[in-house]
């Protein structure tokens, strides 16, 4: 049989009840712990205050005379206030790091009727942890039975027989054994996933493995997050859950703030992100105060992280790091806690090889790193995924639209077939269910709308394969946005001069003479294209 080890706090009040007989009278925590006739304890490993060394003399003395068979080990302990976390935690875990522990021979229990409120919490999380491989053991007091005086006029042994037992209850902390406390606790990590994915009932094994993931590092760390993947495949909308999902956690009270780190430039990118003072540039006429300050307590979402520039990438590493930074043009630091989740549809790592991307920056938001697959990749997603737009177009417009059996049909199996590309993701999966329900009559979507919608999916997948094909592999998202809109425009026009008139439109009418045909030709030019090429059959 083994052996039963309890580890407690003398109780400096409650362990110190009553004088000369009557204190068997009163109700004592840790004399009651070894009056329990089902669970003898061999061995009392008794931590006590020095100040208390009169009261732990008293208290062995009338254990070995109620239990003469367990020994009492006094632990003296160093804490200067007991309702300091800090202090108590530290000393519990020494003891707990010096122990010989024993499990196979032995059980232990933690006693957390006595000692302050912080350290019933201390043992409960060194409990939890298994720093302490023991169960949590709670003392409550019998029915009250006053002793008469001829019961005092007892001999002393005779008056500890009389003395009654209170009810010792054990907490197991080893949750397999609870199953219901396992379910419901399954049940809420499913609401979890559940408000990642906003509820839709996604099929993609892989998907949900990595949501499921996700879950468990946005409710436990604080960690920056890195998230990568094609343009549209969900970065931004999974962030804003992460930040709901913390929320309802109460592990952050700030705001959620996002920024396309594309659209920053020059100045303005630090005094975006940073801040700057009054006066720090050229047309600073007022303090701001920035991003990473709008984030504090809340969380910071940058997405296109390879687009920041290395001044940028810099600062930012040194504001993740030691929650502080300094706005643009000014000496003063800004305190600042945020969670960080990046997003990215570069290859980091070959920026970090061409001198792009910071090698130290990657490293800090690369430990939680996941690549969030495009739509061609989870196409058993498609269906649910139509469901929630069609649910969520009915919120925004008060109209739900449906397919009726041959359009949804017929959608269906468009979307997923091969030649479906959904370069754009679920964000052009969202514009296309859009569409369809604007133009759907009464909110019926018709087989010919879904045949519509099909035809300028396919014209535009012909587009943008056209441009895939033009624009430079090699060249940044600020400029790819602005070219891709340029080529769009020339293929609209038969004329390079039309074409350049639309361009420049208000820019020409503040010149003497304008040549928009040559300006067209010559910004075209930057990227080795010419007229010919955007327009040829």
């Amino acid at each position: 049989m083994k052996k039963n080890i309890v580890f407690g706090f003398l109780g400096n009040v409650l362990d110190q009840r009553g004088k000369g007989k009557r204190r068997w009278r009163q109700w004592r925590p840790t004399i009651d712990l070894c009056h329990q006739p089902n669970t003898p304890f061999t061995r009392l490993e008794l931590l006590y205050y020095q100040k208390d060394y009169h009261l732990l003399c008293e208290i062995i003395k009338d254990i070995k005379m109620l239990s003469p068979q367990t020994e009492v080990r006094p632990i003296a302990v160093n804490i200067e206030d007991p309702w300091d976390f800090e202090q108590v935690y530290t000393c519990l875990f020494d003891i707990a790091k010096n122990y010989t522990f024993n499990p196979e021979q032995e059980d232990y229990y933690l006693h957390i009727t006595t000692g302050t409120h912080v350290a019933q919490i201390c043992w409960f999380l060194l409990a939890e942890s298994r720093y302490f491989p023991a169960k949590l053991l709670q003392m409550s007091p019998p029915p009250k039975k006053e002793l008469t005086d001829e019961n005092l006029d007892l001999k002393e042994k005779d008056l500890i027989a009389l003395t009654p037992c209170g009810k010792m209850n054990i907490i197991d902390l080893n949750l397999h054994r609870y199953d219901k406390i396992l379910t419901r606790f399954q049940q809420y990590a499913n609401q979890a996933t559940d408000l990642l994915k906003s509820g839709i009932a996604t099929r993609n094994q892989q998907f949900n493995q990595m949501i499921a993931e996700i879950e468990q590092v946005a409710s436990r760390s604080h960690a920056p997050i890195l998230l990568c993947g094609p343009t549209g495949a969900g970065k931004s909308f999974l962030a804003k859950q992460i930040y709901l999902l913390k929320q309802s956690h109460h592990q952050i009270n700030g705001q959620f703030v996002e920024i396309n780190c594309a659209t920053l430039r020059g100045d303005s990118a630090m005094s975006t992100l940073f801040g700057h003072v009054k006066g720090a540039f050229t047309g600073a006429n007022l303090a701001r105060t920035g991003l990473l300050k709008s984030a504090d307590g809340g969380l910071l979402f940058l997405d296109e992280i390879g687009e920041l520039g290395l001044d940028e990438q810099a600062m930012l590493l040194k504001a993740i790091e030691e929650k502080q930074f300094y706005p643009f043009g000014s000496d003063a630091p800004i305190q600042s806690d945020f969670q960080l989740i990046a997003g990215t549809n570069k290859d980091l790592k070959l920026a970090i090889n061409r001198g792009e991307f910071r090698e130290d920056l990657f490293a800090r938001i690369n430990l939680w790193s996941y690549k969030l697959p495009g739509l061609t990749e989870r196409k058993e997603d498609i269906e649910p995924n139509i469901d929630y737009e069609l649910a969520r177009y009915a919120k925004e417009y008060g109209l739900m639209p449906r397919f009726n059996q041959e359009s949804r049909k017929a959608y269906l199996q468009f979307a997923t077939a091969n030649e479906a590309v959904w370069q754009g993701n679920f964000r052009e999966l969202t514009a296309s269910i859009t569409r369809m329900a604007t133009l759907s009559p009464q909110g019926n979507i018709s087989f010919e709308q879904v045949e519509q919608e099909i035809k300028r999916l396919k014209q535009n997948w012909h587009q943008n394969e056209i441009y895939d094909e033009l624009i430079p592999h090699e060249i940044d998202e600020f400029d790819r946005y602005q070219l891709e809109k340029v080529l769009e425009v020339c293929r609209k026009h038969p004329t390079l001069s039309e074409a350049g008139r639309q361009l420049f439109a208000v820019s020409r009418t503040k010149k003497q003479r304008s040549n928009d045909a040559d300006r067209l030709k010559k910004y075209l030019a930057k990227f080795g294209l010419s007229w010919e090429m955007i327009n040829k059959p």
